[in-house]
């Protein structure tokens, strides 16, 4: 039995690792539940699973989620330091990151210092610090399992294999907008943005996704997650989104890892590693796919994905720039505030405006995520 601690509970990622939980009773024991806001749909989880510890993140919910629970043995906290003390219980084997954006970064360090293996599906805490945390999880020698589909992909095609890498390749669906051009993308609506055709995911993920931000936030992730420079990352669409992504050898050797667009595989993957369990989840069938096509990623068009690649380039804290300045127009866009091409315009104004920290701390990066926010606010605004 492992005990598992779920931080984002109750987003996309968090029901869809209870499912996989509640398909294996006798393998997973929840025993942390967090949420930022949705306070009803934790309370619903935390009846069903009956987890040791439940945390919501908006302190003035804090109430009613007591309220719910006062006849359960459940201790209920409240607030972004309760994260960060929950995460460090004894008895803890996994933490399942699955926080949007920045937050994640703070409690997954703690979680790190404490010894707990990381499932991570806050791909942001590695962009934003991905030096700092990679060399934390070695000095505690702590296990960052992916949660992400293109790099639970590459992870399982590394099991094994004592090859050096050449080159990975993270397959991209192309989101809703692939193939199309600059006029059309000036006038798209949130509506259209959030329209998937491959994947049931989050609001922030999906536009990003129709981005293409999330591929080049997942570059970022790929770079310190695999050990690799820049040049041996690359990105290539391709629409059916069964290859989730690709390894290739110095052998000239390919190996990629396939199968139909369900987070709930790379979930219960990294729940079980090293172990395979089985799952009724729904199989893939050749025939259903006579055909699999590959393109080039437009990065001309979608200026998303060549802004992430330059901010690896330039390293220190320009990754973290990106992620806060996208954060925050993402968020806008939602709200109507902005247009789908000026997002990427605040992106490459904060790139160059605010200040460039070369080797930057902890601290660094919280001070680059706060004034970027400040400054990409500001530029909306403008707008």
């Amino acid at each position: 039995m492992k005990n598992i601690a779920i931080l984002g509970s109750t987003g996309s990622i968090g029901t869809q690792a209870l499912a996989v939980v509640k398909a294996n009773p006798t393998l997973f024991k929840i025993q942390v539940l967090t949420a930022q806001s949705n306070v009803s749909l934790l309370i619903e989880q935390a009846l069903e699973f009956e987890p040791d510890v439940v945390v919501i993140g908006d302190e003035d919910k804090f109430t009613e989620l007591k309220e719910a629970l006062k006849h359960k043995n459940i201790e209920v906290k409240a607030g972004i330091n309760a994260l960060c003390e929950v995460v460090v219980l004894p008895s803890l084997a996994l933490v399942l990151t699955a926080l949007v954006g920045f937050a994640g970064l703070k409690p997954t360090i703690a979680a790190i210092k404490a010894g707990k293996d990381i499932a991570l599906a806050n791909k942001e805490t590695l962009v934003v610090a991905g030096d700092l945390v990679t060399s934390l999880a070695k000095e505690y020698k702590v296990k960052i399992l992916p949660v992400d589909s293109e790099h639970s992909a590459i992870f399982q095609c590394l099991v094994g294999e004592k090859s050096a890498i050449e080159k990975i390749y993270l397959t991209a669906s192309g989101g809703p907008f692939r193939g199309k051009n600059i006029e059309f993308l000036s006038t798209v609506t949130r509506q259209q943005a959030l329209k998937h055709p491959n994947w049931v995911m989050g609001a922030k993920i999906t536009i990003d996704s129709a981005s293409l931000m999330n591929k080049g936030l997942e570059v970022i992730e790929a770079k310190w997650l695999f050990d690799l420079e820049v040049d041996q990352i690359d990105v290539i669409v391709h629409p059916q989104s069964i290859i989730h992504s690709i390894v290739q050898f110095t052998d000239g050797s390919m190996k990629a890892q396939m199968g139909l667009p369900d987070m709930k595989l790379p979930i219960q993957y990294a729940l079980a590693y090293p172990e395979r369990i089985q799952s009724d989840f729904k199989r893939f069938n050749f025939l259903d796919y006579p055909s699999f096509t590959f393109e080039k990623a437009d990065t001309q068009t979608f200026r998303n994905l060549a802004l992430a690649f330059e901010a690896l380039n330039k390293g220190g804290n320009m990754p973290c720039i990106v992620n806060a300045a996208n954060e925050v127009v993402v968020a806008e866009f939602l709200n109507e505030q902005i247009g789908f091409l000026q997002m990427s315009e605040v992106i490459e104004t904060c790139m160059a405006k605010l200040d460039f920290v070369q080797q930057p701390g902890l601290e660094d990066y919280y001070e680059s995520d706060k004034q970027t926010r400040i400054f990409a606010k500001e530029l909306v605004t403008s707008i």
